[in-house]
């Protein structure tokens, strides 16, 4: 049965290396009879902020409006912007998330902060009851793919950028895991000044002959203190 990859991608850049990741991740999956699908952020001029914009219709209090509760309704409603609603279609569909990105003060691009606070709605990506191991998207993957533009070392638990493990926490646990995603090691380009298409395409060559193997995996157990989580791009975390 076909696997469907979405990759949310957000830089700006075409001859960047993280452009340079994401056609690569695009070639190998293909080539493993994977359907992949590229929400290009910068491309797609995504709307960064969260705002009543999102909404069509009025809104149920508007002199105190809350985001969340507003936006559940909308879902509720099909009332929703088409932007949001062909995102959170797309990641419907999806086996495997890919999020490629440069990392940006120790955290994602504002707009795929933006992807993040307007699609992933309340009652959409998780509700009370549905979150972390019982949450809504907890059959599906998700994968971090990023640069920096720092040294591995710089940041390990005694370097001067600390933890990385700890960096990722907010995004791999507070983010993807709350909505229920099996969270993949993520695959990271520490300060790269190698050939950009050679880097990428040997990080994303498949380990195995087998496209089915990267829906085993089982996903990281995010300890947020240890750096059992983080591995070298070299030793891809995802194998396809």
């Amino acid at each position: 049965m076909e696997k469907k990859v979405l990759i949310v991608y957000a830089h700006q850049s075409a001859g960047s290396f993280s452009a340079a990741a994401k056609e690569a991740a695009v070639e190998v999956l293909k080539s493993k009879d994977c359907s992949v699908n590229v929400s290009d952020l910068y491309a797609m001029k995504f709307k960064a902020t969260a705002t009543a914009e999102d909404i069509t219709g009025e809104v149920k209090n508007s002199e105190h409006f809350r985001y969340a509760e507003e936006t559940k309704l909308a879902w509720d409603e099909g009332r929703l912007s088409a932007d949001i609603t062909e995102e959170q279609r797309k990641l419907q569909e999806a086996d495997l998330v890919i999020f490629q990105f440069p990392m940006y003060w120790f955290t994602v691009p504002a707009v795929l902060k933006g992807w993040f606070d307007r699609v992933l709605t309340l009652g959409f990506a998780y509700t009370k009851e549905k979150r972390y191991s019982n949450g809504i998207f907890k059959k599906t993957k998700a994968l971090l793919s990023f640069t920096t533009g720092s040294e591995e070392t710089m940041f390990s638990p005694t370097g001067i950028n600390g933890d990385m493990n700890v960096t990722l926490w907010p995004l791999q646990n507070g983010i993807l895991h709350y909505c229920g995603f099996q969270v993949l090691a993520p695959q990271i380009f520490w300060a790269q000044r190698m050939p950009l298409q050679r880097v990428a395409v040997q990080c994303w060559l498949p380990g195995t002959p087998d496209c089915r193997v990267c829906w085993m995996r089982s996903p990281s157990s995010l300890p947020p203190w240890t750096g059992s989580t983080v591995r070298r791009a070299s030793s891809s975390s995802l194998k396809v």
